[in-house]
């Protein structure tokens, strides 16, 4: 039945579809009309079943590697760190016969994503409630060293690896390899000279990360307002964190700053002074706003030179055209970057 509605073209789809009608929806919805949407690249909402006895669940296609990453996150971290109803159960597993994918279905958790343009506060302040919840409990945490050797770290080394590895590329995209035009020549040379810059401040950007960034903990990795949820309760308001896929370890600074960023500047003063609130309240001290600013620019460029590398990677490997747009569209992130905070 589900067969018929899957794209069937898409690798596994039928282990998927087999392991969904074998055990994973009940008998009550398995048997009424199946709808599935699609969500974005990779990940389908499905809704089987008739009204009073619907189930929806989303279902998400990974290579192996991230899968291990998300599983890990959902079924030992954030239980170990009491933290496991914070975000999707996932209720299955399904592997393709050749091992190249797995797919992951999560119980469904609605469409209650915030909205940055006109936050509400309660909504916000739940979620960074749950941010500061998950940052202060996996602390120094027996897993952390676990979390670590599966996700890697999102610290002062990833920002040193970037900017090396985005100079590198750059400086390749030259004769014979690469035949740019003198617009690219110039787009090139002047992503070469910010990172340059960025390679100068290495040592003063890193000793300030190692003194001022708190200890390394588990982070979400990508904390942009589509990856976090708010349900109304009995309570008032339940705040769960999806898509944890970026999911890694290092400093506080990497996870707030990307949440900062996708609220207009106006709010972030108080949205950061609810989550220096939130981490007092575990015995931690955030450090002054202008050092605080300087650890959010250092996470914002080190994200800014990792978008560089992908980009001419296919340049150099595929001759992928689209790799110069998306370099401009780099560069612009550059121009536009302004403090996270008013100083």
């Amino acid at each position: 039945m589900l067969s018929t509605i899957i794209d069937t073209p898409e690798p596994g789809a039928g282990e998927l579809c087999h392991a969904l009608e074998q055990g994973l929806l009940d008998a009550g919805a398995g048997a009424g009309p199946a709808e599935v949407t699609r969500l974005k690249s990779r990940v389908w909402r499905l809704r089987v079943g008739s009204v009073g006895q619907a189930r929806s669940v989303v279902l998400k296609r990974l290579d192996p590697w991230l899968g291990r990453r998300n599983e890990l996150v959902a079924r030992r971290w954030l239980p170990a760190i009491g933290l496991g109803d914070r975000c999707p159960h996932l209720l299955a597993t399904v592997a393709d016969r050749r091992g190249q994918w797995v797919w992951h279905v999560y119980e469904d958790l609605g469409d209650g994503a915030l909205e940055p343009s006109y936050p509400d506060h309660r909504r916000v302040a739940a979620v960074v409630d749950l941010i500061a919840e998950l940052h202060t409990r996996a602390a120094r945490h027996a897993l952390l060293p676990e979390c670590r050797h599966y996700c890697g770290g999102l610290g002062a080394p990833f920002f040193a690896a970037n900017v090396r590895d985005a100079i590198a590329v750059l400086e390749g995209l030259a004769p014979p390899r690469v035949e740019p035009t003198p617009e690219q020549c110039a787009l090139r040379d002047r992503l070469l000279d910010r990172l340059s810059r960025l390679q100068a401040e290495l040592s003063r950007r890193v000793q300030m990360l190692e003194a001022l960034g708190g200890p390394d903990t588990l982070l979400h990795g990508d904390l942009w307002t589509t990856n976090a949820l708010v349900a109304t309760t009995t309570d008032g308001f339940t705040a769960r964190l999806i898509d944890w896929d970026h999911a890694a370890v290092g400093p506080v600074s990497y996870d707030v700053s990307t949440f900062l960023y996708r609220f207009p500047r106006p709010q972030r003063p108080w949205i950061l002074e609810a989550y220096r609130s939130a981490v007092g309240r575990a015995g931690w001290h955030l450090p002054p706003t202008h050092d605080l600013n300087a650890l959010f620019e250092t996470a914002e460029y080190a994200r800014y030179a990792n978008r560089v590398i992908w980009p001419g990677v296919a340049l150099l490997e595929e001759r992928a055209t689209w790799g110069w747009e998306q370099l401009a569209e780099v560069e612009r992130w550059f121009d536009a970057l302004e403090t996270a905070l008013p100083n």
